[in-house]
C-alpha cells in the first residue's frame, strides 16, 4: 500500500511501503494495535497532518487529530479526540497534506487500538461522505464564542485550542488570549485584574525584559555586517518594544509577547510571570 502512481512523462512516482518500518521501529504494534485491516471512514479536526522525526531515525512519524470515526459497514460513531498515525518521509507528508486537510470527511484502510483512541493509516486516504458525519463536521465548524462585560466577545480559535478577544492595553489594541480548559470564571477574574493595572504591568514587564535582554540585544547589532553598530540603551529597549498579545491562566499566570522592534530582527520577546510575583523570565524566540 501507500502506492501512488502518477503517469507524467513515462515515470512513475512511487510512496513507499511504510509497515514494515512500523514493524522494525515499534515492536510492540500487535499488542498496540488489533489485527483486523478495516475499511474507516473519519472527521479530521482542526489541523492537517504534521510530523517529526527523532535523531537516528529515517523516516517521520506522521500523524493527525480525528473528531469522530466509523467503520465503513457499520452505524456506529466514535465521537471524542482521536490520533491517526503512519510513518514515511518528507515526500509522503506533503501528500497526506493534500489528500487530508483539516475539517474533512476521509476514507482509509486502517487498523485500531485496543482502546479505540488510535488508528494505524495503511493507505493512501480518500475524500468521502456519510450523512451522519457530515452533521458532526458541520457542527464542529460552527464558531464558538461568548461575550464578557468589559472584555468584549472571545473566539475559540480550533488550531490551537484557545480563547481569544482584542482588548484595549494604554490605548492601542492588544489580543488577550486563555487556554481553551482553564477555569474561565478564574481567568477573566485575573485578566481584569492584569488590565486595571496595565500601566504598572506594563513598566514592570518591559523593564524585566530589558534588564534580561539588554545585553544580548547590543550582541545582536554588533554582529550585523555593513553597518556600523548603535549602542542600545535601556530606555530604547523598552520604548521599542511592541506588545502584541498576552496569555492569562487561572492561577494568574502570565505570557506577553511582543514584537522586538527589530532589535532581534524579526524574532520575539517573551516575558513570563504571575500577578503574585510579577515577572521571573525573559526570552528571546521565533
Amino acid at each position: 500500500m501507500f502506492g501512488l502512481f502518477k503517469k507524467k512523462e513515462e515515470k512513475t512516482e512511487t510512496v513507499s511501503d511504510p509497515r514494515e518500518e512500523y514493524k522494525k521501529r515499534f515492536p510492540k504494534l500487535q499488542v498496540e494495535y488489533q489485527p483486523e485491516e478495516r475499511t474507516i471512514l473519519a472527521v479530521t479536526g482542526a489541523n492537517g497532518f504534521g510530523g517529526g522525526k527523532t535523531h537516528g531515525d529515517e523516516l517521520w512519524t506522521i500523524s493527525i487529530g480525528l473528531t469522530a470515526w466509523m467503520e465503513e459497514d457499520s452505524p456506529d460513531i466514535h465521537k471524542g479526540e482521536f490520533v491517526l498515525s503512519t510513518v514515511g518521509d518528507e515526500q509522503l507528508l506533503e501528500i497526506l497534506r493534500r489528500r487530508a486537510p483539516r475539517d474533512f470527511i476521509l476514507k482509509f484502510k486502517g487498523r485500531v487500538s485496543e482502546d479505540g483512541q488510535r488508528l494505524l493509516l495503511l493507505d493512501l486516504p480518500e475524500p468521502a461522505f456519510d450523512p451522519d458525519l457530515k452533521a458532526i463536521l458541520e457542527e464542529q465548524k460552527k464558531p464558538v464564542t461568548f461575550w464578557e462585560d468589559g472584555l468584549g466577545t472571545f473566539t475559540l480559535n480550533r488550531q490551537v485550542d484557545w480563547f481569544e478577544t482584542e482588548v484595549d492595553w494604554l490605548g492601542g489594541p492588544i489580543s488577550l488570549v486563555f487556554d481553551a480548559g482553564e477555569d474561565r470564571a478564574e481567568v477573566l477574574q485575573r485578566a481584569r485584574t492584569l488590565l486595571a493595572g496595565a500601566a504598572d504591568w506594563d513598566k514592570r514587564i518591559r523593564a524585566y525584559a530589558a534588564d534580561d535582554l539588554l545585553a544580548s540585544a547590543n550582541d545582536w547589532a554588533e554582529q550585523m555586517e555593513d553597518e556600523e553598530p548603535q549602542e542600545i540603551t535601556r530606555e530604547q529597549f523598552m520604548d521599542r518594544m511592541e506588545l502584541e498579545s498576552i496569555e492569562i491562566r487561572a492561577d494568574g499566570g502570565f505570557h506577553f509577547w511582543f514584537a522586538d522592534g527589530d532589535m532581534f530582527y524579526g524574532h520575539s520577546i517573551h516575558v513570563s510571570g504571575d500577578l503574585e510575583h510579577g515577572p521571573d523570565e525573559a526570552s528571546m524566540e521565533g
